[in-house]
């Protein structure tokens, strides 16, 4: 009986959830040991969430001191965690970078100030040809295609800053250097048309005025602006270097060969508006002399009457070299690894030619001054009305 009182009391004393197993313990789980995990309560003993909040806090023990294992403070362990949190989510989201910020080159808006005046200079010019029955004869017809086609440039210059900050494509690129290409031809082709028609006025005065005179008028003009439209083509239709940079001239997409042919071109027809402005200055000589012999003027007032002429053909055909030639001399020696700041420094003055066409061709005509205050103010100053042509007036 006493015997199996005390094998009892050992059967109970092992199975006591209170008393450490010391048997199959690991070597590695001794410092485990040195806290055990509270014990479970019997049933019945305590309310069932005191027994619950105990066993999670003999839980939370037993865990602490399992990570603590590794000597690292638990603030450490909180800080490493969360920070392993952060470069999960951030490596999960997508990093949107910033758009860069639009910055505007002041050439750029230079170029779309001069072809602001020059569309406005130039629209006003034809406004006053359109609506004016009378300015229907070849030289007007001519100064209007010279202020049509420099109204088209202006407009191309301001559709060039719009699409190259706010419409990047290919397309549009494209677009817009044939407009330009296409209108600053026509604008030249119309200067050397102008310098014809004055050459044939005074060359053939008794003829110039006949039905003949308006056929070949016209047919200069669809000429001009058919050559002028198949130059701006080009690039459009493929003739361009956005395939390969390399072949890129000054001015992209135009390639280096297209831009030499444009080059060569304009000397040629300066050095034909050269020889036709040496003929037409020796026949204003000839003139001047004629009618001064008639008029028995001094021989000062014919001297003063002919360098006018001499003068004013200057400034003309000195004025369309000092626009047009840097930038010609420039696209035939440069290429696209030159500094664009040399493209642009030769390109401006070549838009202050379209500038000032309209002050030589068409402001200084009498006829498009009394259209133009007839506009203004209703009326024609006296001092139009009996004004007489001179042979200065070329």
């Amino acid at each position: 009986m006493w015997q199996f009182r005390e094998r009892r009391g050992e059967a109970r004393d092992r199975d006591s959830p209170g008393r450490p197993q010391e048997r199959n313990r690991s070597p590695g789980s001794q410092a485990v040991l040195l806290c055990p995990r509270p014990a479970r309560p019997p049933a019945g003993v305590g309310s069932g969430a005191a027994g619950r909040e105990g066993e999670d806090a003999g839980v939370k023990m037993n865990e602490d001191l399992q990570v603590n294992l590794s000597g690292l403070p638990r603030d450490y362990l909180d800080a490493g965690a969360a920070e392993n949190v952060s470069a999960a989510v951030s490596s999960q989201v997508p990093v949107v970078e910033p758009e860069p910020e639009l910055v505007v080159n002041p050439w750029d808006i230079v170029l779309c100030t001069s072809g602001t005046l020059i569309s406005c200079e130039n629209a006003i010019v034809v406004l006053i040809i359109f609506h004016n029955p009378s300015l229907r004869a070849p030289m007007f017809l001519l100064i209007g295609s010279l202020a049509l086609a420099d109204l088209l440039a202006g407009i191309g210059l301001i559709i060039n800053f719009v699409f190259a900050y706010l419409l990047q494509s290919e397309a549009t690129k494209l677009v817009t250097i044939g407009l330009i290409v296409a209108s600053f031809s026509a604008s030249v082709c119309s200067l050397l048309a102008i310098t014809v028609d004055r050459y044939l006025s005074l060359y053939y005065a008794l003829t110039y005025h006949s039905e003949r005179t308006v056929t070949f008028t016209y047919v200069m003009l669809v000429m001009l602006w058919g050559t002028s439209i198949c130059l701006g083509l080009l690039p459009v239709m493929g003739w361009n270097c956005l395939r390969d940079e390399s072949t890129c001239s000054v001015v992209r997409p135009l390639t280096k060969n297209n831009a030499a042919i444009l080059s060569v071109s304009f000397l040629f027809m300066f050095a034909l508006m050269l020889q036709l402005y040496i003929q037409i200055c020796k026949i204003v000589m000839r003139h001047a002399h004629q009618i001064a012999l008639q008029h028995h003027f001094l021989a000062t007032s014919h001297y003063v009457t002919t360098r006018k002429g001499v003068s004013t053909l200057a400034i003309i055909l000195g004025t369309f070299a000092a626009c047009w030639m840097p930038f010609t001399l420039y696209s035939l020696i440069a290429d696209y690894t030159y500094p664009s700041i040399y493209t642009y420094a030769t390109l401006l003055p070549a838009t202050y030619n379209s500038i000032i066409n309209p002050v030589i061709y068409a402001f200084r005509n009498q006829e498009i001054q009394k259209a133009l205050c007839l506009i203004c103010c209703g009326c024609i100053p006296s001092s139009l009305s009996q004004r007489a042509r001179s042979p200065s007036d070329v």
